[in-house]
């Protein structure tokens, strides 16, 4: 595949292709901790941007970014991945804060949170405000 010139001659590059790969906490509630992060890190190698339903524990999430750091350098085209969390509304009341609280608690998992995390050589980066996560992409 050939990169596409316009007009005055710029090369706009060949846009590397990905998948977006939605993942229920149900398919990782089960797992332990290492099965999860081998599972995400699988998807992510890929190729893939990942929506996972909930989010990760802090200690997970940490295991994860040192995992993907070791493996920068050690694995061909890696560079690392990009994630963020977005969370439910900040401003509900302190009921539903508990009651919702509770539940996660008895389930397992906070599915009032959404985890997207992405290849480096995919997401250039991600912006988060309180509404919305941009995702910019990579070329």
């Amino acid at each position: 595949m050939s990169s596409k010139k316009r007009g005055g001659g710029k090369s706009l590059g060949v846009i590397k292709g990905f998948s977006i790969q939605f993942l229920p906490y149900s398919e990782i509630r089960d797992l332990d901790s290492d099965e999860r992060i081998r599972k995400i890190l699988a998807i992510v190698l890929g190729n893939n941007i990942l929506i996972l339903q909930g989010k990760l524990s802090s200690v997970e999430e940490a295991r994860l970014i040192g995992d993907t750091m070791a493996m920068i350098g050690h694995v061909k085209d890696f560079k690392g991945i990009e994630l963020a969390v977005i969370t439910g509304n900040e401003r509900e009341s302190i009921f539903r804060k508990i009651t919702s609280g509770l539940a996660n608690a008895l389930v397992g998992g906070d599915f009032g949170a959404i985890t997207i995390i992405g290849p480096a050589t995919v997401v250039k980066e991600m912006k988060r405000n309180p509404k919305r996560i941009e995702l910019l992409l990579n070329r």
